[in-house]
């Protein structure tokens, strides 16, 4: 028998304690708060870490995946872990990394989609990004993520967010764990819980999950596939459509398609690198 692996996506607007963008952006040197977010961030993925190890997993295999994906710092967390950090050469967005030599995936820190009511930090896959659909779905990271990973037939067993994030996870992936890390009363306000009992929590839920893997079915999209994305800004979507590609529909809005959901998401991880650029167009 091989090594046991398993994989964890790591945002951090869903991780215990954070309650606003001014918290957790990046680590530019220019946010009072974002050693505490990190540590925060850090507290929740070693506990899902603990857990995976003691139900069996020989290798465990984290993607930073939030914003320049450079917040977690490998000296940090358990000792074994294989991190995988910075940006700029991912194909499969915050799943890179994953194949199908992994028994589970979890999606740690993550956030409900744009325009879910009372998430905290919502928003959908970029920061400029309006509104995101699959297959004429609104659908946000926790389903795109989940895809990704069931395209190469891994499940999704345990989703750690707020409650808004934890029910689109519960509505989304059949048979998901979920731990919820707080509770929204709006986009930047909420009851936050102790790191201790999220922690314990966490751990505990990683465990099942593990040892649930093969009873819980990975989450696929079957093709053909189209994914649509509505920018905030028409300079944003200007650049996506760029795209040899990407199909413009109207003056905000960019479609990618495949035969294959990981097809059409391959191609949408270079559209969102255009749009970023376009971002940053002075008018």
């Amino acid at each position: 028998m091989g090594p046991m692996k398993v994989y964890m996506s790591v945002d951090i607007e869903g991780a215990t304690g954070i309650a606003s963008f001014s918290q957790c952006g990046r680590p530019l040197g220019t946010l009072a708060d974002f050693g505490f977010a990190r540590s925060m961030l850090v507290a929740d993925l070693n506990a899902a870490i603990r857990g995976a190890r003691r139900a069996g997993a020989t290798q465990v295999w984290v993607k930073d995946s939030h914003a320049t994906c450079k917040n977690l710092l490998v000296a940090d967390l358990e000792a074994g872990t294989n991190l995988i950090s910075g940006s700029g050469s991912e194909p499969h967005g915050m799943m890179e990394g994953i194949d199908s030599r992994f028994a589970a995936s979890m999606l740690v820190g993550y956030h409900a989609t744009c325009g879910a009511l009372s998430a905290m930090m919502e928003h959908a896959l970029v920061g400029g990004l309006a509104r995101f659909w699959i297959n004429g779905e609104l659908a946000g990271e926790i389903a795109a993520s989940a895809a990704v990973a069931g395209a190469f037939n891994v499940p999704t067993v345990l989703v750690t967010s707020d409650r808004a994030g934890c029910e689109e996870a519960a509505r989304t992936i059949p048979s998901v764990r979920t731990i919820e890390t707080k509770v929204g009363f709006g986009r930047y306000m909420g009851q936050m819980r102790h790191s201790d009992d999220t922690a314990a929590e966490i751990e505990q839920a990683a465990f099942d999950a593990v040892l649930a893997s093969d009873s819980i079915r990975p989450y696929v999209i079957e093709g053909p596939v189209t994914l649509r994305s509505e920018f905030r800004s028409q300079e944003e979507a200007d650049l996506a459509s760029l795209h040899p590609l990407a199909l413009r529909i109207d003056a905000y809005t960019v479609e990618t398609r495949g035969d294959t959901f990981l097809e059409a998401h391959t191609d949408l991880v270079s559209v969102y690198q255009l749009s970023i650029c376009g971002r940053k167009t002075l008018g």
